[in-house]
């Protein structure tokens, strides 16, 4: 039998497949000798983008997110394409959500938000000094907005931004900007 942590894994099936995400069900014998299951759901890994323009304003999008059933702020995200570098997406997915483009990119680590049953990595960038080159191309994106950042700490903080990603990066990128004010 395979181990897994403190479980041996008894069997291991797929259970459904999209390009997005894979379902396993794993049947299992916890470590008090009780049988068990999980299902774990591996995601793309994905990227979240801070975009800081000049002026010291986030630029954050406003999205309808299915699973949710609600539209929801968000820093610019998406996943990273087979083969792709997360800087290359994330470079893609904040021109492509917003219109913007950064010549400094910081990256500012990685999160696992979903640790229980989800494998999802996600690689958090800060992007300074953005310029708007030309109009957003996601539809998925219904509204660009343009929020002073001490705001979106705070938002943050309120949960006014409840997407787990975002808050993380934003709450990041507070303390990464505070240790290097020039």
């Amino acid at each position: 039998m395979k181990k897994r942590g403190p479980f041996e894994v008894v069997s291991s099936k797929q259970v459904y497949k999209n390009q997005w995400i894979e379902v396993v069900e794993d049947k299992v014998i916890r470590p008090d000798g009780k049988d068990g299951i999980f299902g774990i759901v591996t995601m793309v890994p994905g990227i979240s983008i801070l975009p800081i323009d000049k002026e010291g304003n986030v630029h954050l999008v406003k999205v309808y997110r299915y699973g949710i059933d609600k539209e929801i702020i968000e820093t610019p995200n998406g996943a990273i394409d087979q083969g792709e570098e997360a800087l290359t997406a994330a470079k893609r997915e904040l021109r492509e959500e917003t219109g913007l483009v950064s010549e400094k990119w910081t990256p500012l680590g990685m999160v696992n938000p979903f640790t229980t049953v989800v494998v999802s990595p996600a690689f958090l960038f800060l992007a300074e000094n953005v310029v708007e080159i030309e109009k957003p191309k996601d539809q998925e994106v219904s509204e660009v907005m343009i929020i002073p950042f001490s705001d979106v700490v705070q938002w943050a903080l309120e949960s006014k931004i409840t997407h787990a990603q975002s808050v993380a990066l934003i709450l990041r990128a507070n303390e990464y900007l505070k240790s290097h004010k020039r």
